[in-house]
């Protein structure tokens, strides 16, 4: 089974798990605590429903939509994600090329296997940069100052890390960053020789952005310093375009919009920090409705479906973002697995909007 096999963000984890290193999977699919964080994200998404509406002419559909004044052929994009490369070697340069295709954002990770200005390259400048402030933050500002020379228009700055969640699944198989094999892992990956000859081939996945810089990133390091200064710092440093990722309260959001930042990304890091956190989709429409309709907010956490865009672009969100599910479907068919997933959710979302009587997605204002 292959690429053409995937017809479902479930296919696509169906397959990973069975090509995928324990470790690996893991690592990819788990979450806080004992996940039932994520499955009340799940819970609340599935709980949406949709109006369907009859007799409407819905023959000519647009998937298109703006985000920051610029055309993005689906309302969808990719979210940060950390050593991506895990998943099959070059994941992060398929994910800029797909990023290029469709003009949509690739989300590129502090803590990507790529180096950022290979990246925005390869995405032809569709790419954000995602930063966390660690420590006391030093790094931080001369990674922003990197990505602003290579022509990062947009940072992400992601705040609901102020230390790393507990996530069992992948401390029970030892998983480390920076990436390293030990006896447990070693059989791990003898049991999944395809992608372990592909890895080695390609060697071990590493921290890209840090290697150049000649000093390794410590994942575990605590992000705790950071406050509303730091904020106000970045925010008068950088020029560009900047928004707040890992936002789950009104009173924050409303904080940040006073704060200056250009746009808000509710997200619960995919269920990844906080177990007991609230379903990120309830709290984008109170977000929505404390802020009003014209501020920018953008959306990830849990999504798997065209109808689940579909229900965040309804509950406000102007933009959405995946995560997980393009990293399985590049483990279980490489570029040509992630191009089918992608076009599959673009299906899923054109025939919710047939259903629903849509026929435009413009700035997540849903026009019949």
């Amino acid at each position: 089974m292959g690429a053409g096999a995937i017809h479902s963000a479930e296919d696509a984890r169906r397959l990973a798990r069975r090509r995928l290193p324990w470790m690996v999977f893991d690592y990819i699919d788990g979450a806080a605590g004992q996940e039932a964080g994520a499955a009340r994200n799940r819970a609340a998404l599935d709980a949406i429903t949709l109006r369907p509406r009859i007799l409407r002419d819905v023959s000519q559909r647009s998937l298109t939509t703006r985000i920051f004044g610029a055309e993005a052929d689906r309302p969808f994009g990719i979210a940060p994600m950390g050593m991506c490369n895990l998943s099959a070697p070059g994941a992060d340069l398929m994910l800029a090329r797909l990023a290029a295709r469709y003009r949509v954002p690739h989300g590129v990770s502090t803590v990507a296997s790529t180096p950022l200005e290979q990246i925005i390259e390869t995405a032809e400048g569709y790419a954000w940069f995602q930063l966390y402030f660690s420590g006391d933050g030093s790094s931080a500002f001369k990674l922003a100052e990197r990505a602003r020379a290579a022509g990062y228009q947009t940072l992400v700055l992601t705040v609901d890390v102020p230390e790393v969640g507990r996530r069992p699944r992948e401390l029970r198989h030892g998983f480390k960053m920076p990436f390293r094999i030990g006896p447990r892992q070693f059989i791990d990956f003898a049991l999944h020789p395809r992608w372990s000859l592909a890895t080695l081939l390609k060697g071990k996945p590493g921290m890209a952005n840090f290697e150049r810089e000649g000093y390794d990133f410590d994942r575990t390091e605590s992000r705790a310093r950071a406050t509303w200064d730091t904020l106000a710092r970045l925010r008068d440093a950088w020029p560009g375009k900047l928004v707040v990722k890992g936002v789950l309260d009104v009173e924050d959001a409303r904080m940040l919009v006073a704060a200056g930042v250009d746009a808000i990304q509710v997200s619960s890091h995919g269920a990844r920090q906080l177990e007991a956190a609230p379903a990120p989709i309830d709290m984008l429409a109170k977000i929505r409705a404390a802020l009003g309709p014209e501020f920018p907010l953008f959306y990830d956490s849990g999504l798997r479906s065209g109808e689940d865009v579909l229900k965040a672009l309804s509950a406000g969100a102007d933009f959405t973002f995946f995560g997980r599910i393009l990293q399985f479907a590049i483990a279980a068919g490489g570029e040509a697995g992630l191009e089918h997933l992608w076009e599959a959710l673009g299906e899923e979302l054109s025939i919710a909007m047939a259903q629903t009587g849509l026929t435009l997605l413009t700035g997540g204002s849903l026009q019949s």
